[in-house]
């Protein structure tokens, strides 16, 4: 299991012993130049600092941290904290190498003032990490697990891969990716609100030979019309976090929508993908514009096919089992603070909840790349988006993380389908947020969604077996579309039509096999 998915270690046991020989000589050493070096360390401080000096320095006003070896005060640094000061000053005067790396990319740490590096910590000082008897049996727990986890082909649906999940996963990993806003009903919606819309199939059609072969994003080829939303913090599932599902989309030519907030930096998810592969990033507008420009520049330079800029996380929802799986990782508030606490917390705060409708201009006088609005939740808002020239919308409520009780993407592609369904043949129009089943794919394109996006199960797949997992999970969604459009008597996906569906105002009296709740 190590192997695969390696357990926390203390920094002593993991830097080796030719590092050690480095830091306590005072030696520098050029980024990138042996195994064990640090390609996030700033430049300078090359002093050797006991650990017993780090722990001095532990205030609000006074903190200082350890990451890979390296002392950086942190004490300025604070206020400008995306997550808030309750993470780090939890750290403060510790080690914080194994709550900082599962949740950061590299390259992380070139953004702070080079002062702020004070030095090598002394690797003879360094308490060796001594495990809590929960994190013991946790680990107990999930090595067990993975002994047990029969190969991705076991798998039959995306519920299998959902329930194995849970026992592999740590319960940070499994309470970030599974956890909803506040009561969850949104969650549940979405996952429910497929369930009102029936078939009307058609027979007697020849329907042996079929394709679902398609184009998304403005010209992005697919093999069929799912991609991968955007979903943050793959590395808390496996150590390669995005880079696996890049590897496992280029496989299964399928599109990949790569979080702003992912685990991985963006040179190495595009170092991971093949030759002529399109990945399509997502952005979340920064206080600072000028790091949204910055940003911006970035990914057009580095060759993304489009930008979905996401519009329903001005701020961050209360994902309340987020919050209370923590323990001593994330936790929060501290020096009576109202901050919060969880992974969640961790990664947001950057975003500018006065982004609104003039950014859109802003946007593309900056690039060429097509610009699509991820989070619509209304009809006015769409029609609102194609008025300011955008490509197309992704109905969206962040997966029911954000607003409990805002709309599941198919009520709400079913109402713009109703009153609008001009504007679905003059911009693209996507859907995400609880598809489950080839079945949902199909209804939601009858409705005339061009495609649909997932993004739990994309994390429970590769949390379970990496690249195989989430190949898994497309294998699987391939196959239940493939059955689906044949028994609705379809071979394109041209033919789904609006009159090969009909809304059923109640919902199934049954809960399905693959539903598990």
């Amino acid at each position: 299991m190590d192997a695969l998915f390696p357990r926390a270690r203390s920094l002593s046991e993991s830097l080796g012993e030719d590092k050690r020989r480095e830091v306590r000589a005072g030696e520098e050493e050029e980024p990138h130049a042996e195994e064990g070096t640090t390609p996030d360390t700033p430049a300078g401080g090359a002093r050797t600092i006991a650990f017993a000096e780090v722990q001095r320095h532990n205030t609000r006003d006074d903190c200082w941290v350890v990451i890979d070896g390296e002392v950086y005060d942190v004490t300025r640094f604070l206020e400008d904290h995306p997550g808030g000061t309750a993470s780090i000053l939890r750290m403060a005067g510790t080690d914080a190498t194994d709550a900082f790396k599962p949740i950061h990319p590299p390259g992380t740490l070139t953004a702070l003032d080079p002062s702020m590096h004070l030095g090598s910590i002394d690797l003879d000082t360094l308490p060796k990490l001594e495990l809590s008897q929960s994190k013991k049996l946790e680990l107990a727990r999930i090595d067990a697990a993975r002994r047990a986890l029969p190969p991705p082909e076991a798998a039959i649906n995306l519920a299998d891969v959902e329930r194995l999940a849970q026992t592999v996963l740590t319960k940070t990993a499994w309470a970030y990716y599974s956890s909803a806003g506040d009561d969850e009903y949104s969650h549940r919606e979405n996952i429910a609100s497929f369930k009102r819309f029936w078939f009307r199939p058609r027979v007697l059609n020849k329907v042996s030979a079929i394709s679902m072969d398609t184009v998304l994003f403005g010209g992005v080829a697919s093999t069929m019309p799912v991609y991968v939303s955007p979903a943050a913090m793959a590395r808390l599932g496996h150590p390669d976090g995005e880079m696996e599902i890049t590897r496992a989309c280029a496989k299964e030519g399928v599109v990949q929508g790569v979080s702003a907030n992912s685990s991985c930096s963006l040179e190495e998810i595009m170092g991971a993908k093949s030759g002529d592969q399109e990945l399509i990033y997502q952005l979340y507008m920064n206080r600072n514009r000028q790091r949204s420009a910055e940003v911006i520049d970035k990914v057009d330079k580095m060759g993304f096919r489009g930008i979905m800029l996401t519009v329903d996380a001005p701020v961050s929802g209360k994902r309340e089992r987020d919050i209370r799986a923590q323990g001593d990782d994330f936790q929060g508030p501290a020096e009576g603070t109202n901050e919060g606490k969880g992974v969640a917390q961790a990664i947001s705060g950057y975003q500018d909840p006065d982004v609104n409708w003039d950014d859109i201009a802003w946007i593309k006088s900056l690039t060429k790349l097509p610009l699509y609005i991820k989070g619509i939740q209304c009809v006015e808002d769409a029609e609102k988006a194609h008025d300011h020239g955008v490509a197309g919308i992704i109905i969206s409520n962040h997966g029911g993380r954000q607003l409990d009780f805002a709309p599941a993407a198919m009520t709400v592609l079913y109402e713009l389908h109703q009153r609008r369904p001009d504007l679905m043949k003059q911009m693209d129009v996507y859907v995400d947020g609880g598809i489950r089943r080839g079945t949902d794919v199909l209804k939601a394109l009858c409705l005339g969604a061009k495609g649909v996006g997932i993004g739990r199960p994309v994390l429970y797949g590769n949390g379970c077996w990496g690249e195989q997992g989430v190949r898994r999970v497309f294998q699987i969604m391939r196959e239940e579309i493939a059955t689906g459009m044949r028994l609705l008597g379809v071979t394109r996906l041209e033919d789904l039509r609006p009159d090969m569906v009909r809304y059923v105002d109640r919902d199934p009296l049954l809960v399905g096999p693959g539903e598990g709740q």
